[in-house]
């Protein structure tokens, strides 16, 4: 076997390995974007866990293709990067999503999320859904807020009965 078929067999198997453990995976054709705005990108996508990485179309393919997922090769047109979300599956599609409305030249494309093929449009509003620690926050505020106005309105009649009693 020739070398280079090993080398694209490894990388086939890299970005399978990959797709297999992200929850989130989102492509973006990112052409024109100069190495300042890219850098940029690339740290905003670090500091939120997404890895964020440019691969060969027919190497993802063949990945995708492998896990059942050949309906995403509509998606794989042009160059494209790929940004795979391992703990939130919205992180890569908010921040892809942010940096595309500041920078015309990045373009989101489709993506994977936990196995389901997500087009353009569904990308989009996957973007708007926030983060899991904010979406906790919001629960536990919503299961605070009753018991916080039970606390409060037991007390005010405990006072009142000690305010009649007295």
């Amino acid at each position: 076997m020739g070398k280079n078929r090993q080398l694209k067999e490894a990388k086939v198997s890299e970005i399978k390995e990959k797709m297999e453990k992200a929850q989130g995976i989102i492509f973006a054709q990112y052409q024109g974007l100069t190495v300042e705005e890219d850098t940029v990108l690339r740290s905003k996508l670090r500091e939120a866990g997404v890895e964020y990485k440019v691969y060969k179309n027919t190497l993802t393919t063949l990945a995708a293709k492998e896990l059942g997922l050949g309906e995403i090769e509509s998606v794989l047109q042009g160059p494209l990067s790929v940004a795979f979300g391992y703990e939130d599956p919205t992180a890569p599609a908010r921040i892809l999503n942010d940096f595309a409305k500041d920078h015309k030249k990045l373009e989101l494309k489709g993506g994977i999320v936990q196995g389901e093929i997500f087009d353009v449009d569904k990308v989009k509003q996957l973007a708007t859904i926030p983060p899991k620690e904010v979406l906790i926050a919001k629960l536990l505020g919503s299961f605070k807020a009753p018991l916080s106005n039970l606390a409060y309105l037991l007390n005010a009649i405990k006072e009142n009965k000690e305010s009649e009693e007295a």
